[in-house]
């Protein structure tokens, strides 16, 4: 079974990466296998925009610090056998973690703000000649137009982010291999 992993980070006021969240996912289906979440000590202590959304109550969480997490997921990503990361505007996630510069790494944003890979993008909508939407097409815009359900709010916190990532893939419906022209 091939795997790939969907990856979130949150930063702090001095934009340092203060928590990690990652999803394992079977590649054909989408259908999560597995998660882990990181609290990074001392960075998360400096505070953030979404420091308020960082804990999670029931859910397994290791507070540690950046290079004891970055080698323990590094670890189990390779016990899942993924070589595949993705995330959200995934440059941003990729630039914050130079250390996993090894993974092939995906942008879940270049398909998903795209009229040509969403078909959910109204006809309305304002977009570039190349089909790209000129706004709203962060996390929250897309998982409602796709979702259909208007309610819906990010939360900020970096695992329950990267599952939201996973269901705008599952939702999109593209083979893994229609992301190769999103490789970062």
């Amino acid at each position: 079974m091939d795997k790939f992993a969907v990856i979130d980070t949150e930063t702090n006021w001095n934009d340092r990466v203060m928590s990690i969240g990652v999803v394992i996912a079977e590649s054909e289906t989408k259908e999560k296998i597995d998660s882990a979440y990181y609290i990074i000590d001392p960075e998360y202590r400096v505070g953030g925009m979404y420091s308020n959304e960082l804990r999670l109550d029931g859910k397994d969480v290791c507070v540690t610090d950046r290079k004891q997490a970055l080698e323990e997921i590094r670890a189990w990503l390779k016990a899942y056998d993924v070589q595949k990361l993705f995330a959200y505007n995934a440059s941003f996630d990729k630039k914050h973690l130079p250390e996993y510069a090894m993974f092939e790494w995906y942008d879940i944003m270049r398909l998903a703000a795209y009229r040509q890979y969403n078909r959910a993008i109204p006809k309305t909508a304002d977009c570039f000649g190349t089909g790209r939407l000129k706004r709203g097409y962060g996390v929250e815009d897309v998982l409602r137009m796709l979702s259909r359900k208007s309610s819906y709010r990010e939360t900020h916190n970096a695992v329950l982010d990267a599952e939201d990532e996973l269901e705008i893939m599952r939702l999109l419906g593209h083979e893994i291999r229609v992301y190769n022209i999103s490789l970062v």
